[in-house]
């Protein structure tokens, strides 16, 4: 779960910076395929790595 954790994290700072209201984690898993879920976890990963 923890990958899908970092995910959402990415998700969530998206959704801030253009002033949107994230759905919780619960729901961002169940509403969104798994395409999109690797690419939100691909992401993260490279954004962790730059930090």
């Amino acid at each position: 779960m923890s990958m899908y954790q970092e995910g959402y994290e990415y998700y969530v700072s998206k959704c801030e910076d253009f002033g949107l209201q994230p759905i919780n984690f619960y729901y961002y898993v169940q509403l969104l395929s798994q395409e999109q879920l690797d690419a939100f976890n691909q992401q993260a990963k490279e954004l962790k790595g730059r930090i």
